[in-house]
């Protein structure tokens, strides 16, 4: 068992080193930057099952560290959940097979609102339909997954999960943020103290 753990792990890792690291990155956080922070739109995250799920973790983890975001869910959009999308406002939308049909769906609805909208994509297949639409579109890897079956989103999620890390981190960086903005938008809990803390000590 310990070394199918360590065999497992180290598939999962190996899968990370070879995201492929392209300009994809740098247009995607200069895109987010341009519409939120200097048009004043805000992120609307996308994703249809483990995809969503990782859409929503990327929503809140944006928001705390000063992007303003929400996730969609692509079916409720199509019942009126698509009117959150207003002026300036930008799409990530994730999807491995990148031929989730919601997802595909979501970008002419969303166009069809607002004709302007930009798309980030993140896709294990670069030639799909979903990342051809894209203004950006980064490519995961399409690593194999680590499920002994091969079928459950696993090793493929978690590339998604580390692409929106970067994303976050690069974006932080970009507008500046720093430990007093974030106190702000953490008023409790372990991180809120640490955060004050700390934004006490570079007023010193």
């Amino acid at each position: 068992m310990i070394n199918q753990v360590r065999e497992l792990l180290e598939a999962e890792a190996e899968a990370i080193k070879k995201i492929p690291v392209t300009n994809d990155f740098e247009d995607a956080v200069n895109l987010l930057f341009q519409q939120v922070h200097e048009k004043g739109g805000k992120l609307i995250t996308s994703g249809m099952g483990k995809a969503g799920q990782i859409a929503i973790n990327m929503a809140t983890t944006f928001s705390s560290t000063g992007t303003p975001a929400v996730f969609l869910h692509p079916s409720e959009a199509q019942h009126g959940d698509l009117g959150i999308v207003q002026k300036n406002d930008i799409m990530l939308l994730i999807s491995n097979s990148g031929k989730t049909r919601e997802i595909v769906e979501l970008i002419d609805l969303a166009k069809g609102l607002r004709p302007d909208i930009k798309f980030i994509v993140i896709s294990g297949n670069p030639d799909s339909l979903l990342a051809q639409a894209a203004n950006v579109s980064i490519f995961t890897g399409n690593p194999k997954e680590v499920c002994a079956l091969g079928l459950t989103p696993t090793t493929s999620t978690t590339t998604m999960t580390v692409i929106g890390d970067i994303l976050v981190v690069l974006l932080m960086k970009k507008i500046g943020f720093n430990n007093h903005e974030y106190s702000l938008r953490h008023h409790g809990g372990y991180l809120g103290d640490k955060s004050r803390k700390a934004a006490n000590l570079e007023k010193k």
